[in-house]
């Protein structure tokens, strides 16, 4: 990612940031700064990665972990 890019996301998102202190509690002020964040790490992560797979199921290494490391234990018994 180019920092031009970082700065596009980021510039996107000034304004909802701006907005903010308009707001007259806390509790509202942190939950929507919570989620401009989110958003902007998640379009962030897709710059760098690139899109989410639309099969969930897809490239699952956890499950493939646990798989290999149960038949390792049990190879040792």
């Amino acid at each position: 990612m180019t920092k031009e890019k970082f700065l596009e996301i980021a510039s996107a998102r000034y304004d909802s940031i701006r907005a903010l202190n308009g707001l007259d509690n806390f509790y509202d002020y942190e939950k929507t700064l919570v989620d401009i964040m989110r958003d902007m790490g998640r379009k962030i992560l897709e710059e760098n990665l690139g899109e989410r797979v639309a099969d969930k199921r897809k490239k699952n290494f956890a499950n493939n972990l646990w798989g290999r490391r149960g038949k390792q234990q049990q190879s040792l018994q």
